[in-house]
């Protein structure tokens, strides 16, 4: 069954490869991003069932007038792609504070913008789907990705939380953890490199940009085919909640998740019994 489409980020990566496989299966698309004119280029020119619009995540007039656009042309949106974000390296002390918030900025305020956008057109039809792209980084912690893992371990609580407000008026939303994919998102385009400024990180800085920047190109993970995965996931009646995407982050995840449970029960004997003395504890 066709429906409307809109995603964010649709001029590179991840972006163009859903709402080119959106396109294909007979959607309607929504395609946004900073320079509606590349996007427009991009997914192949003009079509009946594309409309691209200007859109910067972090500005919410840009995320109303796209809503509106998209009502306005195809008369409802029924899923939104929350995939725009870009990735600032680094450790934390080389991180500054301007490029901290910048990222969280993108990254986590971005979607919160689209999708406040958009729910009033969702509640109003009482069905939708709104899908955010996590990543792994935002269930597990890495090196040199402090502001990134910051940024979409807030998406994670944001779209864990979300799900409660939005249920009783029929939107489902899905969080999509992807580990590693031949996306843009390693190009100097979407990632913002340390300048080494610390002599104590300056080995570390140096080798680890160099070692990330070889991955470029390299990543095991097929973005066609997690844009398929998620046009699978946007059909289904009962979408997941959280979509773990990729043998290597699914791996990973199952790691973390021993991992807390570990932290649990290791957490019990001092932990598990803090309450009051003249209250029943639940632990």
């Amino acid at each position: 069954m066709s429906k409307v489409i809109l995603v964010t980020g649709a001029g590179r990566g991840l972006g163009t490869d859903i709402a080119r496989e959106a396109l294909a299966a007979g959607h309607q698309v929504v395609a946004t991003g900073r320079r509606p004119e590349e996007v427009e280029k991009t997914l192949g020119g003009p079509q009946d069932n594309l409309l691209v619009t200007k859109l910067d995540v972090t500005s919410p007039d840009d995320a109303e007038a796209a809503a509106q656009a998209a009502v306005d042309r195809f008369g409802r949106i029924d899923v939104l792609v929350n995939n725009a974000g870009n990735f600032f390296a680094g450790y934390f002390e080389e991180i500054t504070p301007d490029q901290m918030r910048r990222q969280i900025e993108t990254n986590l305020f971005g979607p919160m913008n689209v999708t406040r956008a958009v729910l009033p057109v969702l509640r109003k039809q009482r069905a939708g789907h709104i899908i955010t792209l996590s990543s792994s980084a935002g269930l597990i912690g890495q090196e040199f990705c402090v502001a990134y893992s910051a940024s979409k371990f807030g998406v994670e609580g944001w779209m864990e939380s979300l799900r409660y407000d939005v249920e009783p008026y029929g939107i489902r939303t899905t969080v999509v953890e992807p580990g590693f994919f031949r996306t843009e998102l390693l190009v100097d385009a979407s990632t913002t490199w340390p300048e080494p400024t610390i002599d104590d990180y300056a080995e570390r800085t140096t080798a680890t940009i160099a070692a990330w920047k070889s991955m470029n190109g390299q990543q095991t993970g097929d973005p066609v085919k997690l844009a398929r995965a998620l046009l699978t996931i946007a059909d289904q009646q009962e979408p997941p909640l959280r979509f773990v995407a990729g043998a290597d982050a699914i791996e990973g995840v199952e790691a973390k998740a021993r991992e807390l449970l570990a932290q649990a029960q290791a957490s019990r004997e001092l932990g598990g019994d803090l309450a009051y003395d003249d209250t029943t504890a639940t632990a």
